[in-house]
């Protein structure tokens, strides 16, 4: 399995610090925020992964992370993304270095305590389709939202305004192959973007979607809120997502 971190974007919301650096490169706590997806990837036993960039001071993870050996890795791969295309147009460009792979994707401003070692390994027996992750949250509008019927996913309805439950779909996602057929196939949001919402529910309608709740807390940190709230959590709850 590889592993693909999506870490482009220009950070609009967290201007005038994006002014000077990409969003993924800000400190959460006691080290930049990238360190926490990559570290999660790994944990999970995921060590082929590339990092796709954007912005102005992209090559800025090259100086900070070069290959990977403070994780432990031999090798790390990177891309750039030019503008905000959406997080599928991102994905997208992993799509030869990915070689048919099964892929574990994670947002860069994602973090979680604990590990998705179980998810990845429940997603390699499953053999195809795709996965997500949920996680219950008060303000479910703000994100992509999962409706759950018995054991399955029905819907994913993108950040509605009447909530059908509180499951946000986190950022993190499992795929086989076809997600490259897939992403080909999408049509611009009415935001101009190509949206993973749309990519999930293909394997809906498909049906060879799966889901895992995850077990302990997870935020984004791509606000000022959601910033402080992260480094808050990784102060208090030390690093044990990190082990």
């Amino acid at each position: 399995m590889k592993g693909v971190i999506l870490a482009g974007g220009l950070g609009t919301r967290l201007f005038p610090l994006t002014k000077i650096t990409n969003k993924h490169l800000l400190p959460v706590y006691d080290r930049p925020m990238i360190y926490y997806p990559i570290q999660t990837l790994v944990n999970a036993g995921v060590d082929d992964i590339m990092i796709v960039t954007g912005g102005r001071k992209s090559g800025d993870f090259l100086s900070l992370l070069g290959n990977g050996k403070d994780f432990g890795l031999k090798h790390l791969n990177y891309t750039y993304q030019e503008g905000e295309g959406g997080i599928a147009e991102a994905l997208g460009l992993a799509e030869h270095w990915a070689a048919g792979a099964p892929l574990c994707v994670m947002l860069g401003d994602n973090l979680i305590e604990r590990n998705i070692r179980q998810a990845v390994s429940d997603f390699k027996s499953q053999g195809h389709g795709a996965k997500i992750l949920l996680k219950k949250v008060p303000d479910p509008q703000r994100f992509g939202v999962a409706h759950i019927e018995g054991d399955k996913v029905v819907e994913i309805v993108e950040k509605p305004k009447e909530p059908k439950s509180d499951n946000a779909v986190i950022g993190i996602y499992l795929y086989d192959e076809r997600v490259w057929n897939i992403i080909h196939e999408l049509e611009p949001s009415d935001r101009g973007e190509l949206e993973i919402t749309d990519v999930n529910n293909w394997y809906i309608r498909d049906g060879s979607m799966t889901f895992e709740v995850l077990e302990g807390w997870w935020t984004d940190a791509g606000t000022f809120e959601s910033l402080h709230a992260a480094s808050k959590l990784v102060a208090e709850g030390g690093a044990n997502h990190l082990d």
